[in-house]
């Protein structure tokens, strides 16, 4: 794994263009399981998890050739269900070809998914849904399998909890069940699920009520190819955004959806951080410390504040006059990076799923380790703020995440050096 090495303080002056969506390119690139016809795919990150997904659909039959930030998806063999440990191992979202697999060839074999360290994430949500839609799973030595033995005319699955992921898996099984009425209630709500379900009503399926609580689909007999663009990345946009707060003299952001970041921009307004939202771009000016004003936050489930820019957004907490907090409330131990933000000077205590934190005038940089994606994120913009050196152990997790993340860094001004 790489390191970083930063000298600070840096600041911040220039222009972001943000990437499309990592957390909707990978669940469409499985859904794309569900078709033999061509699939094109714009607007897609050049990141490492994507293309741990083009393995993925390289290992079930698929061909896929990269356009600039296009994908096209092609089927060059009869699909193949049963997948090696190597790819699927590496990343959360990898899961989500096993509910598709099995529905096309009746059975699929598919090892239990990795990602990054942030909590327990089980995949009984997955299962348990999988099985009211007709598919039976068993797990032994690290692989599920599952069989297809036939779905009810009419089914209803309320998820215990709002994920994200499971929610995906269902929609994108439960589309191609022909005949069969699925309800699921308690859905998640994010962006990147009404991407999905837009993506897949492009291709034919059924889907109402996306974007809300409780989602209506239609099983169809198949599904065609399409073309098809994928939203901005809101999670690029949020960190970046964070960086300008910390670092900015003023940095400008384009390909913005404000609705995607009305949490932050709530917190950025009770922070009193300025900036300017216009269409689609978002403008941040840097101000003094001494002007903002603590806060306290609660992650939650979209629209609530998102878990992904929790750790960056304590970085910016840190450098508050004053006591704010932060609460965990999806992954209740993602806290990896306040050991790490603490030897650089910052003060916060963590009790049971809160970080109560103490803001300090300054941060001074120090050997790091990067435990994951977003902690790796949050360790840069406390290294740039920093005063001195910082060099950031373990950092390769930043590119599942962050797609051309050098090149964005030096059009905005900031120097950092990678070496492995």
């Amino acid at each position: 794994m790489g390191k970083i090495k930063v000298i600070g303080p840096q600041e911040a002056n220039g222009e972001i263009t943000i990437s499309g969506s990592k957390n909707s390119a990978l669940p469409i690139l499985a859904a794309t399981l569900l078709t033999d016809e061509r699939i094109i795919l714009n607007n897609i990150p050049n990141l490492a998890d994507v293309n741990t997904m083009i393995e993925i659909l390289e290992n079930a039959g698929k061909k896929v050739t990269w356009q600039d930030s296009t994908l096209i998806i092609d089927t060059v063999s009869d699909i193949n269900s049963i997948l090696p440990y190597g790819p699927v191992r590496r990343m959360r979202a990898s899961f989500n070809v096993l509910g598709p697999l099995t529905i096309r060839n009746k059975y699929a074999k598919v090892a239990l998914p990795g990602g990054c360290s942030i909590g327990v994430r089980p995949v009984n949500f997955h299962l348990e849904g999988l099985k009211k839609l007709g598919i039976e799973s068993q797990i032994e030595h690290g692989f599920t399998h599952s069989k297809y033995i036939g779905a009810p005319d009419k089914t209803h699955i309320s998820l215990p909890f709002p994920s994200v992921g499971a929610t995906e898996h269902l929609i994108t099984t439960a589309v191609l069940l022909e005949n069969t009425e699925t309800i699921l209630t308690n859905c998640a709500q994010e962006p990147e699920i009404i991407d999905l379900c837009n993506f897949l009503i492009s291709m034919g399926a059924k889907i109402e009520g996306h974007g809300t609580s409780n989602i209506k689909i239609h099983g169809v007999k198949q599904l065609h190819g399409t073309e098809y663009t994928i939203i901005p990345d809101r999670i690029e946009a949020g960190t970046y955004a964070i960086l300008g707060a910390v670092l900015g003299k003023e940095i400008t952001l384009k390909n913005i959806i404000e609705d995607h970041l009305f949490s932050l921009l709530d917190i950025f307004e009770k922070i009193g951080i300025n900036y300017k939202m216009k269409k689609n771009t978002l403008t941040i000016k840097g101000i003094s410390k001494l002007e903002l004003s603590p806060v306290d936050v609660e992650t939650a489930t979209f629209p609530g504040f998102p878990t992904d820019l929790q750790p960056q957004l304590m970085v910016l907490l840190s450098l508050i006059p004053g006591r704010s907090s932060v609460t965990e409330n999806v992954f209740k131990t993602r806290f990896n990076h306040v050991d790490e933000l603490n030897r650089m000077g910052a003060k916060i205590f963590v009790e049971s799923n809160t970080a109560i934190i103490t803001g300090v005038s300054k941060l001074s940089g120090a050997p790091l380790e990067a435990t994951d994606l977003r902690a790796s994120a949050a360790l840069l913009i406390a290294a740039l703020i920093a005063d001195g050196e910082t060099i950031i152990n373990n950092v390769d997790h930043i590119f599942r995440g962050y797609e051309r993340l050098f090149e964005k860094l030096e059009n905005v001004g900031l120097k950092i050096e990678y070496y492995e």
